[in-house]
């Protein structure tokens, strides 16, 4: 059963049509990739569609080899670049990325209200505790996941801590008596924890309106009940409908475990959308936007998915259930293996045909490879099931899926009533609440 009314809706504006090799499009634009204007242009046109933020995730670490084929993780600072969008667009939400396993809280209580100021109320904040780039901050070693959780319920607690110590009330701005701020209203936090000392006050004040909604992105237990204590949205990966449910599940009894209601964090998953004019065209754009990705490649994730190893396996053999490993983990969780075993289970497809499936290669999100009417559909099903609260738009392939998305898909969705057909406000908290 689902939770609200209206679907929130995200647009990420880490160019997924760009990545594999979506760049080497003759009119791709990826010579101004790390320009303001790559990212503004985009905004606009989120902006025209009336939807609720755009969304910069970010890493602290790149893995070079991956830079021989794509750009891979790198990038312009999230926060600096949803600085620049500032004053290019009027109301749609700005949600930055950072992370609190290294980032320190003052830093991130004064760039996130600094850019909440700047945006008159539509910054938000994903919190990340990172997976990786721990010797980029002199660290031997990544934290543990409960380590890192930690951490961050600390981080975050000192951040609103700072927020609240030099409250908006305090500014008098009094000309006639000269008085610019109430003094008594602004106090040191000194706050003394297990990871962070910290005097405070924050050097500016809390913005008058509303606060800084938060994402979250994280789906081990410590991240799951961080969500559920603290966040308004959550960044998830969930391939298919089942997974979505068990994840609406945990969010649920996190919220209420933290005295909240459910409804308060919602759910977004990535959506990665292959969206074309045709079915045909869809599937075509996907297998040409892999066509570097190599049958060794393939079969060593399949293996890293489900231990099932094809490399000596002829061309012809079908794959049935009762040959895949029956206590096999894998590394980066149950998701993927969980969506190649549905597929072995309803096809049981030859070798050469399973290694050609969009399965093999999708993406770590939710994925939609064809028309409009396809995504509308699938995303309309999911909402109604409550499997979902709304997505976090991840266009591949092409510039053009860019353009279906929003001039199409999300226009599609407002007209049946899921989604806004116009903003009734102007700060991301009142998209979220309406």
């Amino acid at each position: 059963m689902k939770l609200r009314d209206k679907l929130c809706i995200g647009m990420s504006l880490a160019p997924t049509w760009l990545s594999n090799e979506g760049w080497r499009a003759p009119h791709s634009g990826i010579e101004g990739l790390y320009s303001a204007d790559f990212a503004l242009e985009v905004a606009q046109q989120a902006e025209a569609a009336n939807l609720d933020f755009v969304f910069r995730p970010d890493t602290t670490a790149l893995p070079v080899p991956v830079l021989e084929q794509s750009f891979g993780f790198s990038s312009l600072d999230s926060t600096l670049m949803m600085a620049a969008l500032v004053r290019e667009t009027r109301r749609i939400g700005l949600v930055t990325t950072m992370s609190t396993t290294f980032a320190p809280p003052f830093t991130i209580a004064r760039q996130m209200m600094s850019l909440h100021w700047m945006s008159r109320g539509r910054a938000g904040l994903n919190v990340v505790t990172g997976l990786q780039g721990n010797e980029n901050f002199g660290l031997d070693e990544m934290p543990s996941s409960p380590a890192r959780y930690a951490r961050a319920t600390e981080c975050l607690d000192v951040v609103q801590k700072l927020w609240n110590s030099f409250p908006a009330t305090a500014l008098k701005l009094d000309r006639a008596s000269g008085q610019y701020a109430d003094t008594a209203q602004i106090a040191p936090i000194d706050h003394h924890g297990a990871h962070f000392d910290v005097a405070g006050p924050l050097m500016i004040p809390a913005f008058p309106g509303p606060r800084v909604p938060l994402m979250q992105a994280g789906a081990s237990v410590g991240g799951v009940a961080l969500a559920g204590r603290s966040a308004d949205m959550v960044f998830g990966q969930t391939l298919d409908m089942a997974s979505a449910l068990k994840a609406r599940e945990r969010l649920s009894d996190a919220a209420l475990a933290a005295g909240r209601r459910p409804e308060a964090v919602r759910l977004l998953p990535g959506l990665s959308l292959y969206l074309a004019d045709t079915r045909e065209e869809a599937r075509a754009m996907f297998v040409a936007n892999h066509l570097r990705v190599t049958d060794a490649q393939r079969i060593a994730r399949v293996k890293e998915s489900l231990g099932l190893d094809l490399t000596d396996w002829p061309e012809d053999r079908r794959i049935h259930p009762e040959d895949l490993p029956q206590d096999y983990t894998a590394p980066r969780g149950p998701a993927h293996g969980d969506l190649l075993r549905g597929v072995i289970t309803a096809q049981t497809p030859r070798v050469a045909e399973f290694l050609q499936a969009p399965e093999i290669l999708a993406s770590v999100h939710w994925q939609v490879i064809g028309t409009v009417d396809d995504a509308f559909d699938t995303i309309a099903a999911w909402f109604e099931a409550g499997a979902i609260d709304g997505f976090v738009a991840l266009p591949g392939g092409s510039r053009h899926a860019v353009d279906l998305t929003l001039n199409h898909l999300v226009p599609r969705l407002a007209a049946a009533g899921l989604f806004r057909s116009r903003y009734s406000g102007d700060t991301l908290l009142h998209h979220l609440e309406e």
